[in-house]
């Protein structure tokens, strides 16, 4: 058994060179700044006090929340019907149903985002719209693959007991099915809420620039004007929100469960 421990420190290292390694260096610039000809940097808070004490800035994470926090709940109202539907299907129907939802993704998302763009050039939506569209076009298929797998692993006996114990189709819906099938909702939320609020290329092609989220924010301040001490220090920010985020949706999960 020890000898197969041993696999996992490859892995370990990889771990640390793409995940720990690039978290310690946006750590140093987020709590420093340029120093003098003595002192090369200089630790400080200012980054985070400029962030929080610009109403621009949070106004830009306030309608980063929003976007993310509609977008989800537009994919869960499409995502679960479209789910429940399929989970109802013949077996192959459902395998066939499952490829053509997971088919578009094999195709680059950038690449998905910028076909959109070219349909949505001509008409006459609003960027936010835009926006809105083409995210929930890019995370639906995330929502729907979750909600399918919880659905398709209810046991059908359930659902024949609450018939039996005189629960109609809403009953047993509301009482057994959906209750089941929170799981499935709450791995769909991490995994649309997630990438929707740092996303950064969706509102940059379809927004046309005017529609500025906190990944703009971060490529603007990393790539363009090269403040990455300030950067760092909003992705440091971001990160925080996203770890708050995964923690809620797992307590309710659990809560759920207990």
């Amino acid at each position: 058994m020890k000898s197969f421990r041993r696999l996992i420190y490859p892995y370990m290292v990889w771990a640390a060179i793409l995940i720990v390694v690039p978290m310690l260096i946006i750590l140093f610039y987020a709590f420093t700044k340029e120093g003098n000809d003595v002192i090369t940097v200089k630790l400080t808070f200012e980054n985070f006090i400029r962030f929080f004490s610009d109403p621009i800035f949070i106004n830009v994470l306030l309608r980063s929340l929003k976007l993310a926090v509609i977008t989800t709940i537009i994919c869960i109202l499409i995502a679960y019907p479209a789910a429940y539907f399929i989970a109802q299907m013949k077996p192959n129907s459902q395998g066939l149903m499952v490829m053509l939802i997971t088919l578009p993704q094999l195709i680059n998302m950038l690449v998905r985002t910028y076909a959109w763009r070219g349909i949505l050039l001509n008409t006459e939506f609003s960027p936010e719209l835009k926006v809105y569209i083409g995210m929930v076009y890019n995370f639906l298929p995330f929502m729907i693959l979750q909600i399918y797998t919880s659905l398709s692993k209810l046991d059908g006996s359930l659902i024949a007991a609450a018939h039996d114990l005189g629960c109609d189709d809403r009953q047993a819906f509301l009482k057994v099915i959906l209750p089941l099938s929170v799981p499935g909702i709450i791995s769909g939320i991490t995994l649309v809420f997630l990438p929707a609020v740092s996303s950064f290329f969706i509102p940059k092609l379809l927004g046309g620039g005017s529609f500025v989220l906190v990944g703009n924010l971060i490529e603007n301040y990393f790539i363009t004007t090269g403040d990455w001490n300030f950067g760092s220090a909003i992705s440091l920010i971001m990160t925080v929100v996203i770890l708050v985020s995964m923690y809620l949706t797992r307590k309710f999960d659990y809560d759920k469960e207990a």
